[in-house]
């Protein structure tokens, strides 16, 4: 099977999670879209939800599909999630952005009571960072929140290439939000926390792609079929 095939499989395993009645957020990216047409052929056979996109992409597909679709202004608490990842492991730890969409994607999944992500094989890791970590920042003064990015990354021993994204047409990518991305190529984050916490206070970047303690569920497709990832509950310790 391809890559693709296997995503689609693992979409077909989250949409089983779906009922009537739920309120949605939808992800953006390759595997999120085969969701969105399971989604749209449950629709068009009577099941009742209604959804909020995560992107502009997204939204449009959703529609041309039928799907219902409001917003988190109009239905701030959602009933599940269900995105895609580029890089995960075994904690369900998340890098995602590499669509651009990270902003909307991680303000849905934390409005929403369960994420559940959709992903083939390939992007289970032991350890994040192969995938470049997206950092979305505001367009003024970019070159400077660059610089500390750098420098902040390098005090917790991630180093490489801090790149601006740019589109098709070689201009920088803007994101739905305006907004402008960095991606960090920095092979390996060894203290995931650690760095997201220290990006926030950078002044000039808006979010990072690291999606920490915000998945539930996971459904992984590869050769042998769909492995169902879910995390571990945190025992109340009578404190």
């Amino acid at each position: 099977m391809s890559l693709d095939e296997y995503k689609r499989m693992a979409a077909r395993g989250a949409i089983e999670q779906v009922a009537s009645g739920m309120r949605l957020g939808l992800g953006t990216g390759s595997t999120a879209a085969h969701f969105v047409d399971l989604l749209g052929e449950r629709v068009r056979s009577g099941l009742d939800v209604i959804c909020v996109p995560t992107s502009e992409a997204t939204r449009v597909q959703a529609a041309a599909l039928g799907i219902p679709l409001t917003t988190l202004d109009e239905m701030p608490l959602l009933d599940m999630t269900v995105d895609g990842a580029d890089e995960f492991d075994g904690a369900l730890r998340l890098i995602k952005g590499g669509g651009g969409a990270l902003l909307r994607e991680k303000i849905v999944a934390a409005a929403s009571e369960r994420l559940v992500v959709i992903a083939d094989h390939t992007k289970r890791v032991e350890r994040l960072g192969a995938f470049p970590l997206p950092v979305e920042v505001v367009r003024f003064g970019y070159a400077a929140t660059q610089n500390m990015i750098a420098l902040l990354a390098a005090d917790l021993g991630c180093h490489g290439e801090i790149r601006l994204r740019v589109g098709r047409d070689r201009q920088p990518f803007v994101t739905d939000g305006g907004n402008y991305i960095f991606d960090c190529a920095f092979k390996r984050i060894d203290e995931p926390e650690r760095l997201d916490e220290a990006l926030k206070h950078i002044p000039g970047v808006v979010e990072n792609g690291l999606f920490l303690g915000l998945a539930d569920m996971a459904f992984v497709a590869g050769p042998e079929g769909i492995v169902v990832i879910e995390t571990e509950p945190v025992e109340d310790d009578g404190r």
